[in-house]
């Protein structure tokens, strides 16, 4: 049983907030990745977009391609309209050897809304998340067929992030609807990280660890703030950070018992002015590297 450690580029290169990021670039950020010894990294958008300049920008950086996200319209569209929109993306991960996509729904989420707060996010009914779950079914059965995985992510801000919404959306899908486990969302989405896990564990096929300081997590929500506000204020880190809360050791130890073989990735957005990018991904893969072999999970690659 292995694990493979990766990395999204979004502490070098936020593309919710580019400005945060101006002084740095993509190429550093998979440079510095790699010389950390992150074996892979999710895509980020202003990484080429054709699959053979992709590949080749991967390979130059000698780093494979561990998923990424995709914004999904499917509330407002048609299940064949919502697959001629996300084909090209999936044909690519496919050819590219991703192993999955990271899918969530963006038609009515808040989150990149610096004005808007995220405890105003939309938010279903049990039959309003029950009806998305069953078209949601039909296009990760389609994607299925191609050979890639969907895997939803639940996300702060958007209409499925706390414990009903999660647990709703895995009872009214198929298994061909995979769980991205983000810890950082379920921590400040107000989930419960370890209980999330023993119950849709058997779903779950991909892995964000994410940490959150609590106090900033608890001052965006009372002062009625955004998510984006929560990303500059500093609400998330990386795993390792002291100023972080989640018992990531547990969750390790529950990904070695249930046999998780996939992907860990660091997915940490962070004002680089106070979290330097470099420094916090060292630290966060290093004690990644702590938790496996407590564990019992040898890292691949």
């Amino acid at each position: 049983m292995s694990v493979k450690i990766g990395i999204s580029p979004i502490a070098w290169q936020n593309d919710d907030l580019p400005d945060l990021t101006a002084a740095f670039t993509m190429e550093q950020a998979l440079r510095e990745a790699r010389e950390i010894g992150y074996s892979g990294v999710e895509r980020g958008r202003r990484m080429p977009q054709d699959t053979e300049g992709l590949r080749t920008y991967l390979a130059a950086n000698d780093i494979a391609l561990c998923g990424g996200w995709c914004s999904g319209n499917l509330m407002v569209s048609s299940v064949d309209e919502e697959i001629e929109a996300i084909r090209n993306q999936v044909e690519q991960f496919v050819a590219l050897d991703a192993p999955c996509l990271v899918y969530a729904e963006c038609s009515n989420t808040v989150q990149g809304d610096i004005a808007t707060p995220v405890n105003n996010r939309p938010k279903l009914s049990r039959s309003g998340v029950m009806d998305y779950a069953e078209k949601l079914s039909e296009v990760a059965k389609w994607m299925a067929d191609q050979g890639m995985v969907l895997a939803y992510h639940h996300h702060m801000g958007s209409m499925i992030e706390d414990q009903d919404d999660i647990d709703w959306l895995m009872e009214g899908t198929t298994d061909e609807v995979s769980l991205l486990f983000d810890t950082g969302h379920l921590q400040f989405g107000r989930a419960d990280v370890l209980t999330t896990l023993d119950k849709w564990g058997h779903r779950v096929r991909h892995v964000h660890f994410k940490d959150v300081r609590p106090d900033v997590a608890a001052m965006i929500r009372t002062e009625n703030k955004s998510f984006l506000d929560g990303v500059i204020a500093g609400a998330f880190t990386v795993p390792g950070d002291p100023e972080g809360c989640i018992d990531f050791q547990s969750v390790t130890d529950k990904l070695a018992a249930m046999g998780y073989d996939g992907w860990i990735v660091v997915e940490a957005e962070q004002d680089p002015a106070k979290a330097a990018p470099y420094a916090y991904s060292k630290l966060g893969y290093e004690y990644i590297r702590e938790l496996c072999g407590r564990s019992g999970l040898i890292i691949d690659g």
